[in-house]
């Protein structure tokens, strides 16, 4: 395979400014905040070196410092944890700086997804590359990302993955319209941004990983700002499906929503109950919080 089909490059955007986990996140980037023990954004990096993406781009803003640090050597705590032969600790500390060739690019300037995404452009330049948004995480068992590369090396084209939503939470993302070609992969005709209630085509949203040919990039630059100052990138993706074939692949497996607090307390909750270190004293207190709560109805 060519250099130009080949897809070896994850763009991650980390510059919000996590204001929905205030005051948490005033002096603590929001990627930073753990699900169980674990950082929030490795989860999605570690997703992204599985699937084989050799070359990770974070996108991160001012005070952001805390992610940069976090993917590199920590020569004294590793020096420490050797001395006291703390081998587990060790190499949970390592992990984070083995996981894959991770670069850094700031967006100065909070203006939307789309002007994060316009930051990628030299880094990327003229390959196809997968985005994956810091706050959604999926099931580990079934990454989202190797998903989206297979359908990519069967279409050579842009790829969005879907989850099906109820009604009353389209508002909140992206939707699409499109035809079903085959079980759960839809070739796209159309894309709104946060639908108003009732007026979303499909239950079909896009969930925070994109396949996208480097032709996104045009499209970003060519896109207005919203009422709100800030470049969509669900609208220069729609300017893009108007150049080049979209196609949206419905992913069935798990995923957390971290990026709300009652997402990210489901996370937490689900994680830790797939950790057999604290899965049992954890499960026995669940219960008791429910039989404490019940006795109170």
């Amino acid at each position: 395979m060519d250099r130009m089909n080949q897809v070896r490059k994850a763009v991650i955007p980390a510059a919000g400014l996590g204001t929905r986990f205030l005051p948490a996140t005033k002096a603590q980037p929001k990627e930073m905040l753990p699900i169980v023990d674990k950082p929030t954004i490795q989860y999605v990096v570690e997703e992204a070196a599985a699937a084989g993406l050799s070359d990770i781009l974070i996108i991160t803003g001012r005070g952001k410092r805390a992610v940069e640090d976090h993917f590199d050597k920590a020569f004294e705590l590793e020096f420490f944890l050797k001395e006291k032969k703390e081998h587990e600790r060790l190499k949970q500390v390592e992990e984070s700086t083995r996981i894959g060739n991770i670069h850094f690019i700031r967006q100065k300037e909070p203006l939307g997804l789309g002007h994060a995404i316009l930051c990628a452009k030299d880094h990327v330049g003229d390959e196809p590359f997968v985005v994956l948004l810091g706050d959604i995480i999926v099931e580990q068992n079934r990454p989202c990302t190797a998903e989206l590369i297979g359908q990519y090396h069967r279409r050579g084209c842009s790829i969005l993955a879907l989850q099906r939503l109820p009604d009353d939470e389209l508002s909140s993302y992206g939707v699409i319209d499109g035809r079903e070609v085959e079980d759960g992969v839809y070739h796209l005709t159309n894309l709104i941004e946060k639908p108003s209630p009732g007026a979303a085509p499909t239950n079909l949203a896009i969930l925070g990983r994109y396949l996208l040919t480097p032709g996104i990039f045009e499209c970003i630059e060519k896109t207005s700002a919203d009422k709100g100052g800030e470049i969509q990138l669900t609208d220069a993706i729609k300017l893009l499906s108007n150049r080049e074939d979209i196609y949206g692949l419905e992913y069935k497996g798990e995923l957390w929503d971290v990026g709300t607090v009652p997402g990210f307390l489901r996370a937490t909750v689900d994680f830790a109950l797939q950790r057999d270190d604290v899965r049992d004293g954890f499960l026995d207190y669940l219960r008791s919080v429910i039989a404490r709560e019940g006795s109170k109805d």
